[in-house]
């Protein structure tokens, strides 16, 4: 239960930098500050479920989609975040696929550094053999 906590406040965390910098780096990329909890909690629920869907629908049907779906995740969860949030505007579909690029960047940089970061504090674990 620890490391699913640890987890999911990662994931939260890294969406929650990637949407900052969407909204920091694109001039029609709009999160009221109030609603930003909100759409960062609804992203990462969508990306959470969506995920595995398309994962699966990919691996039967267009296999060479696989390389692409944490990109289909982001566009999926920024669709239904934005569809739901009026206190989200993303813009132009420039915008769009801007911001699913940076999301993308900025979630991958934040989550490669929280890895490192808890594995450098996480207590070692030992294993006993016997």
């Amino acid at each position: 239960m620890k490391r699913f906590t640890i987890t999911a406040l990662g994931y939260l965390a890294a969406n929650g930098i990637g949407l900052l910098l969407a909204a920091l780096l694109l001039p029609g990329f709009v999160i009221a500050p109030l609603g930003f909890v909100v759409a960062v909690l609804l992203f990462t629920v969508v990306q959470a479920v969506a995920g595995p869907a398309v994962t699966s629908l990919a691996r039967n049907n267009m296999p060479e989609l696989l390389g692409g779906i944490a990109l289909v995740t982001i566009f999926l969860g920024l669709f239904v975040t934005a569809s739901l949030l009026p206190t989200m505007q993303i813009g132009g579909i420039s915008n769009w696929l801007a911001a699913t690029l940076l999301i993308w960047i900025g979630s991958l940089a934040a989550a490669m550094f929280l890895r490192r970061h808890f594995a450098r504090t996480a207590p070692a674990t030992r294993t006993a053999k016997g």
